[in-house]
């Protein structure tokens, strides 16, 4: 949900406060190539390798100007945080370029790249202290709780406008929504609503910190702020009940087994004999495999492989696994639950596995897994767990699992799944 007000707001006040510095050109709002630039002013980052490396070993010394508690720092209001960015596709034809995919479409892992640098830019606009050049703070991302998508088509020579703030803060934590929409026809249509969670570190990125309290201005603001109580519960709630924790439901058990039962070979009496049901697909045969060097070129404005990147690299990676499924152009429904365990440092490998983990009419949910090889001591370390629901326009095969572990991710695909379902029903 978001406040029309406040997302009203958000051109104005781009021109003031905060936001005013580079972002502001003669009252217009910022181009997304400017908010990256931004961002750097921000914490004092470089875009030269060397220097930026020299640039953030000096942040240690702002450290000085973090606060005790949230009791010092002064309350900030959603408007404060509305920040409106524009990625001006049907006037810059050589920007159209980078976000053109083969079907005469937009990239739509260029978009979550521009969603997750917009987020941290919402939230510095939320903390900013302009008595200071430079902010202490380290803001990144903890987490994307979910994009739905509102339009299956992103044009790629008209203009894409970016509008969020923040609706929920807790001591160290803060929610920011985001809306995208496109100007087709002389109007503006919606293409997608975007919910990411961040959290604020000391410079150096090593401990939490402290950030401003959310001052709500009217009733609608308070029904956003308690919708940002209830996803953090969800959130906890889903956590609590991971399957990685706790056994699965009885009705979820009933399933599995069924699943089984549907799987075995009638002319045997073998648990081992195992035959596929037709239109079914062991899980074993839907998944696909990539592979990144992780180049500085790729670097976010603290020295790690940026969140955008990683996000991007996963969803063209579950794209194609769905795709090869298929056997046909999947289109994006939602993008649910993506968790930053650890952040990619420069110069990894970075190793992705996807897995279309569970099906259901037309939709293909899909589970993207990263994680880091230490190429010395051979030691893998997930980073990141992405889950990406497509649809195409036919019925698909089911996929069957075979081991226990694939009936875990099995169902947990289908949690996924009905979550979405749900929430867009």
């Amino acid at each position: 949900m978001f406040s029309p007000r406040v997302l009203k707001s958000a051109s104005s006040l781009m021109c003031r406060g905060f936001s005013t510095g580079q972002l502001c050109r003669q009252g217009k709002a910022a181009d997304v190539a400017e908010v990256r630039n931004r961002l750097r002013e921000i914490v004092g980052a470089s875009t030269n390798w060397k220097d930026h490396q020299q640039a953030l070993a000096e942040r240690t010394s702002l450290s000085q100007y973090l606060a005790q508690s949230q009791d010092e720092l002064p309350a900030k209001t959603m408007k404060d945080s509305a920040v409106e960015a524009h990625l001006p596709l049907g006037s810059q034809p050589a920007l159209r370029e980078k976000y053109l995919n083969y079907h005469n479409s937009v990239r739509f892992g260029r978009i979550l790249e521009d969603l997750d640098s917009l987020a941290v830019l919402i939230c510095y606009s939320h903390t900013w202290n302009k008595e200071l050049k430079r902010s202490p703070l380290s803001i990144v991302t903890a987490l994307v709780d979910k994009i739905d998508m509102r339009k299956n088509i992103i044009y790629p020579d008209c203009d894409i406008k970016f509008t969020g703030h923040v609706t929920w803060v807790g001591k160290t934590s803060i929610e920011a929504k985001m809306h995208v929409s496109q100007c087709h026809d002389g109007a503006y249509t919606d293409v997608l609503d975007a919910t990411f969670v961040m959290v604020a570190r000391d410079p150096e990125n090593k401990r939490a910190a402290f950030i401003n309290p959310l001052k709500l201005e009217s009733p609608e603001e308070k029904a956003i702020f308690q919708q940002g109580e209830i996803n953090k519960t969800r959130r906890v709630e889903l956590s609590t009940a991971s399957l990685l924790k706790v056994a699965p439901a009885a009705e979820e058990r009933t399933l599995i087994h069924n699943l089984f039962l549907n799987t075995l070979d009638t002319r045997t009496v073998s648990f081992r004999s195992r035959i596929l049901s037709p239109n079914s697909v062991w899980m074993e045969d839907a998944k696909m495999k990539g592979l990144e060097i992780c180049h500085p070129q790729e670097r976010n404005i603290f020295n790690r492989i940026f969140g955008g990147f990683l996000m991007r690299k996963a969803y063209e990676l579950g794209w194609a696994n769905a795709c090869a499924f298929a056997g046909c152009r999947p289109t994006l429904v939602a993008v649910d639950d993506i968790i930053f365990r650890k952040p990619v440092e420069i110069g990894s490998l970075l190793l992705l596995s996807s897995q279309v983990c569970y099906t259901e009419g037309m939709h293909i949910q899909v589970r993207v897994h990263t994680e880091v090889l230490d190429p010395l001591t051979r030691q893998h370390s997930t980073t990141n767990v992405f889950h990406f629901t497509f649809c195409v326009e036919k019925d698909i095969p089911a996929v069957v699992p075979q081991s226990y572990g694939e009936s875990m991710l099995y169902l947990d695909g289908k949690r996924h799944f009905d979550e979405t379902m749900r929430s867009q029903g």
